[in-house]
């Protein structure tokens, strides 16, 4: 777990997806503790937590993330979470939605199954058994990117990709596989901002759409020109988008 403390604003809790790593918020850590206390964890199985087979459920890496938000003392925050992490962040917020002051879904959708992803979950988990972490990690790593392989952010978030335990990278998939969040969408009644790179492979357009639908108090922004790890491909126009709804509430 990373934590940057500034002691102002409500803190915010940032919670990464597949295969990532508190360490892939590098960026975001120096942006956002100018203004608040910023948390990133490392979800079990994976970055600094690689030691843990992780769950194949989804609900269980909401409590390990909500265990470290309590373990800390902190009462309400202000929850982002990309890709899986934006999964796991739907399900705190439709169990924990008082104790958030704002939702910001990045790279994701309500649904685990991913329809029209680069290849289907069962895909990954076969090739997965065959491949092993290391070369699923360079491979899917490869798909987040608009240049693929010779992104500038590639070689960063593929060493941490690889970090991930065989199990956890195995059980993920599963969770994100049988899990599906459209039903607690209309639950939501804190403020949500949803951004979306337009050139996403692995959530498409009909994902997002799901979101910005069904959430009452949604705001959608679409980076142009980006993949799935906006953050890391145009960190700056990414932080500017959450530091407007930090800012602004």
């Amino acid at each position: 777990m990373k934590y940057r403390r500034a002691g102002s604003g409500p803190p915010l809790v940032l919670v990464h997806g597949y295969l990532g790593g508190s360490a892939q918020w590098h960026d975001q850590l120096a942006a956002f503790s100018a203004t608040h206390d910023v948390i990133a964890p490392d979800l079990p199985g994976f970055g600094q937590a690689a030691d843990l087979a992780g769950p194949a459920r989804i609900s269980d890496f909401a409590d390990a993330v909500m265990g470290c938000i309590d373990t800390l003392g902190i009462g309400r925050f202000t929850l982002l979470g990309h890709s899986m992490g934006g999964m796991i962040v739907q399900n705190i917020a439709a169990r924990h939605g008082d104790r958030l002051k704002g939702l910001v879904l990045y790279g994701t959708g309500p649904l685990g199954l991913m329809p029209d992803r680069f290849e289907p979950v069962e895909t990954s988990i076969a090739r997965l058994e065959v491949d092993g972490v290391t070369a699923t990690a360079d491979r899917i790593s490869a798909t987040w990117f608009r240049d693929g392989a010779a992104a500038p952010g590639y070689i960063r978030t593929r060493d941490i990709a690889r970090l991930a335990h065989p199990d956890a990278a195995r059980n993920a998939l599963v969770a994100m596989r049988d899990w599906d969040g459209r039903d607690a969408l209309e639950q939501f009644r804190m403020r949500c901002r949803i951004l979306w790179g337009d050139q996403d492979r692995s959530y498409r357009w009909p994902q997002v759409s799901a979101l910005w639908n069904g959430i009452s108090n949604g705001e959608l922004g679409v980076i142009p020109g980006a993949s799935h790890a906006v953050h890391m491909e145009k960190p700056a126009l990414f932080n500017a988008l959450v530091q407007d709804f930090l800012d602004h509430p």
